[in-house]
């Protein structure tokens, strides 16, 4: 599709927070327009086994869930586009948007719901293992790994976070950090030194992740010591990466108010930014609990957000 194209709404991206403003939105006769990004479906596609969203019983699949979300979008009214955005101009209402395949949409709000990324190691083996024991989110997965042996890989508040996290389920947690002191506020240190399921291996990092075929599943890591170059080959049952996370806002520099991480800035419960009828939702705005289940709770609540805009500007 190419040319301009008019909304009412525009949401920008395809996780649980896009879809299921999508889903209100539209549920609001608003006919909203959402441009799925250049990850359709967000986190959940390379998730696995999801047993903690409410509803289910039985273990799902991210991308089935995803899948789900996506047919409640497009089965109530909403307009489904596989593209991403490229540049936005929200200077003036209606609110100008590009796409990568040369559509330009005007529309009267947007809501945005681009999500975020965990930061990974970059290894090959890493990428194999991801969702088959290499995860990069402990309240999502650490379930799996009740009475096992488990890696978390950082030095800063969320890899602490997700290692004190972790002593509820494993059976000990190994911390692995490439430098000699922790980046982490001194009262998280102290809870992660006075834990004794916790292990720390000091200016190590990891150099490939170890796991057998069938099932496919983590056995081993082999860590670098940065100081000697000496190898080891560490048995443990699961990794979890913490070395951050990156929003997916770099197109919104300039436009919208964002902290020094680059997630955007919202008004204190709503989805309002500073600019009257932009939006957002999800871990695009939310450094603190990523989830599915609360990414789809703020993407309900921009698009009643986006409705009460709407209906006070006369455009419903």
């Amino acid at each position: 599709m190419s040319g301009e194209v008019h909304t009412k709404v525009l949401i920008i991206g395809s996780g649980p927070a896009g879809y299921a403003a999508a889903i209100y939105a539209a549920r609001a006769n608003l006919a909203p327009t959402l441009v799925s990004g250049m990850e359709p479906g967000g986190q959940l596609m390379i998730t696995t086994d999801v047993e903690n969203y409410p509803g289910f019983a039985d273990v799902i699949q991210g991308p089935w869930l995803m899948e789900q979300m996506r047919l409640q979008a497009t089965h109530v009214g909403t307009t489904l586009v596989q593209d991403f955005i490229t540049k936005v101009d929200f200077s003036n209402a209606p609110f100008a948007c590009w796409t990568e395949g040369g559509t330009q949409y005007q529309a009267e709000s947007v809501i945005v719901a681009t999500g975020a990324q965990a930061k990974w190691l970059g290894l090959e083996s890493e990428t194999k293992f991801r969702g088959f024991g290499v995860s990069g989110c402990a309240t999502c997965d650490g379930f799996f790994f009740r009475g096992k042996e488990v890696a978390v890989v950082g030095g800063g508040n969320t890899a602490v976070e997700e290692a004190l996290y972790l002593t509820n389920h494993a059976s000990k947690v190994i911390l692995i950090h490439r430098r000699g002191t922790l980046r982490a506020e001194k009262i998280l240190q102290d809870r992660l030194f006075a834990n004794p399921k916790v292990q720390v291996i000091w200016d190590h990092a990891v150099e490939e992740v170890i796991g057998s075929e069938m099932p496919l599943s983590v056995t081993h890591l082999r860590l670098k010591n940065q100081l000697s170059g000496e190898i080891q080959v560490l048995p443990v049952d699961g990794l979890f990466v913490a070395i951050g996370h990156a929003p997916n806002t770099a197109i919104f520099k300039g436009q919208l108010e964002m902290d020094e991480e680059g997630y955007l800035l919202k008004h204190p419960a709503t989805s309002e930014t500073t600019i009257p009828g932009i939006f957002v939702a999800g871990d695009v705005a939310d450094k603190v609990y990523r989830q599915a289940v609360t990414a789809a709770g703020m993407g309900c609540m921009a698009a009643l957000d986006v409705a009460r805009f709407l209906q006070e500007k006369g455009i419903m």
